[in-house]
């Protein structure tokens, strides 16, 4: 049986904000709106060819009009808005005005996509294998967890676990901070009930949990990563992790310091155990 192939996406010309599609599109600034159609909004040429390189879903894909007239952009947006509409995804061509509308930027992007959003499910949890995981809890800034999602990217980072009301990946904020590592990284959403068993799974597996705490009793370099799985645990920008996550931790580490500053901003101090953790695989 051969493979069933998309419908081609339909092109239209937009040229006024008040078009239903680009109000619709709009309205996905709004995190109830994209939960109800989940999707998500993805700006610039490079995060939607890492979409389409990745497998992502591009409903719909909006360029500037201008673009046309760009001898060295033309050609890559002819080729992207191809590949959408050959997938299904159907293809607007809009003004600098309908474009700015959208982002709510001066300088907009010449290209927007919306792209179905994707996470992983429970079922796919951590087997033992000698990867590292991180779990995120309660983290509320969407600029943190977009940098932290690069930086899970750019040292190896198997996954990421987010705990409880954490704020929403797919916010524009979160998804320009990713910088495409959005793509690259699976994303799962769980409750604190289903991440203490995750924690327990890890210990069955032969590996541990560690979490960041300002009590913590080690140094997070004295720490042996390199056995079974390891989940690193990170806490709530503000308050830390809650008392049941890190008593359910097999490590706590405190990050060596030496300064006036108490304390770090999440994503530095995640960036600085994501990179200890995978430090013996990296080289």
């Amino acid at each position: 049986m051969s493979e069933a192939v998309s419908k081609p996406g339909r092109v239209e010309e937009i040229s006024s904000t008040a078009n239903p599609r680009i109000k619709s599109i709009k309205a996905l600034a709004m995190k109830k709106n994209r939960d109800r159609e989940s999707v998500f909004l993805v700006e610039g040429e490079k995060l939607v060819h890492d979409a389409l390189a990745s497998g992502w879903i591009i409903r719909t894909l909006i360029y500037a009009r201008k673009a046309h007239d760009d001898e060295r952009l033309a050609p890559r947006v002819e080729k992207l808005a191809t590949q959408v509409r050959a997938r299904g995804g159907d293809i607007l061509i809009a003004n600098d005005k309908v474009l700015t509308s959208i982002t709510r930027r001066d300088n907009a992007q010449a290209i927007v996509a919306v792209v179905q959003q994707k996470l992983v499910s429970l079922a796919d949890k951590i087997t033992p294998a000698n990867e590292v995981w991180l779990g995120l809890d309660r983290v509320r800034d969407p600029g943190n967890l977009g940098t932290i999602i690069r930086t899970a990217d750019a040292s190896g980072v198997k996954g990421i676990f987010l705990v409880g009301e954490t704020t929403d990946p797919f916010a524009l904020e979160a998804v320009r901070a990713t910088m495409g590592s959005l793509f690259h990284v699976p994303l799962m959403k769980i409750n604190p009930a289903d991440f203490l068993a995750i924690m327990e799974s890890v210990k069955t597996a032969g590996g541990q949990a560690v979490g960041t705490h300002l009590k913590g009793a080690v140094d997070h370099r004295a720490i042996d990563y390199s056995n079974g799985p390891q989940l690193l645990l990170m806490g709530n920008e503000q308050q830390g992790l809650p008392e049941d996550l890190a008593k359910a931790c097999h490590q706590l580490a405190l990050i060596a310091m030496d300064g006036a500053a108490d304390s770090l901003n999440l994503a530095v101090a995640t960036g600085i155990m994501v990179f200890e953790a995978r430090r013996h695989a990296l080289g």
